[in-house]
């Protein structure tokens, strides 16, 4: 069994392995409220990170020793998540009357009839759901397997980093988890929300839809804020690092708004717009009540009235911490502006308040 659950834990950072970058947050809890205890991110090499999966360990592990020296945390202990395509989930139904020993030993036994692997090659974790609604006396019990591999390498990268690995999640049930955060900010008058959180990260963009804060539909799309630096890159001779910087801090060229970010922003939208429709024809909805921008591409400026013209529905940039009291080894700024990047590293290290 691997802890993609988890069990009641202490203290746990959150750590992110993105594409592009390394994304750590700790945070603490007095009462009702949240507090950001510490915070870093590092950007990554080029390819030591395709499409979610690590290609090239040591580097990941070098760039998490950087990020967690950054941070100034203590704390060794770390929740990390793989992506929802990794990871096979099923709903099964078993006796109510078994214990936890019980289920993982009947879980062994029947796991070949759900998962399509080997499973010497399969780390498989469960959780219970609650009481059957179609029979009393079962429970349902979500069961979640994942290829070893991708379990064993996050934890390799996180070793080379003398960091332990505590939990390991799925990046959309890290995603819900912060979305609750984000939920308080939206004008629901008690009514049960419908919303899109679209990620725009560097390279993929992944649409969760919640349904009274449960996830009820996920797609992942390769585009991404990468598409934006290489345009920099190429029109003005610049490398990677430069060209990223730029983005960031500005002192382009003066063409660049009109040639360069505005067609980035409108394939944005269109992205957007085509991830809902496949939601709407994959689903029984026809519409959401939010759009939240996440991922480093939502900051950019102009983005969500954008999406919210195209799309018709109130748009907003997610930001987890907008409630939370911030602790003095974090630069409060620098938070604020990586934020909507910052929503799975920050669900990850809830996982502390279990």
């Amino acid at each position: 069994m691997f802890g993609l659950f988890g069990k009641k834990s202490s203290a746990v950072l959150g750590v992110d392995v993105s594409s592009s970058s390394v994304k750590l947050i700790e945070l603490s809890k007095q009462g009702d409220r949240y507090k950001v205890e510490s915070y870093a991110v590092e950007p990554l090499p080029a390819n030591a990170v395709v499409e979610k999966n690590i290609t090239d360990v040591e580097a990941v592990g070098e760039v998490l020793k950087r990020v967690a020296s950054k941070s100034r945390t203590s704390v060794k202990q770390v929740a990390v998540a793989v992506s929802g395509s990794a990871v096979i989930t099923k709903l099964i139904q078993m006796d109510g009357g078994l214990n936890e020993f019980e289920m993982e030993d009947q879980i062994a036994l029947e796991a070949d009839q759900y998962i399509p692997y080997p499973l010497d090659e399969v780390a498989i974790d469960f959780e219970v759901q609650g009481p059957s609604e179609t029979n009393p006396d079962q429970v349902d019990v979500l069961l979640a397997a994942c290829r070893k591999e991708n379990v064993d390498i996050r934890q390799d990268a996180l070793e080379i980093a003398s960091l332990n690995t505590k939990i390991v999640d799925v990046e959309a049930y890290a995603l819900e988890r912060a979305y609750g955060l984000i939920e308080a900010q939206l004008d629901s008058q008690g009514e049960e929300l419908v919303v899109a959180i679209v990620d725009v990260g560097a390279t993929m963009t992944t649409l969760s839809v919640l349904a009274e804060g449960k996830t009820v539909y996920t797609r992942e799309q390769i585009f991404g804020g990468k598409q934006l630096t290489e345009e920099i890159q190429r029109r003005y001779g610049l490398s990677v690092e430069e060209a990223g910087l730029a983005k960031k801090q500005g002192g382009l060229p003066d063409d660049y708004e009109s040639e360069v970010l505005t067609p980035f922003r409108e394939a944005v939208v269109q992205q957007v717009a085509r991830a809902l429709q496949f939601f709407f024809g994959a689903s029984q909805y026809n519409a959401v009540d939010y759009v939240v921008l996440a991922g480093g591409t939502a900051s950019i400026q102009g983005l969500t009235e954008m999406v919210e013209e195209k799309t018709g529905t109130p748009t907003l940039v997610a930001n987890p911490f907008a409630e939370m009291a911030v602790g003095s080894r974090v630069n409060a700024s620098a938070l604020s502006n990586d934020a909507p990047s910052l929503m799975i590293a920050c669900g990850l290290a809830m996982r502390s308040f279990d």
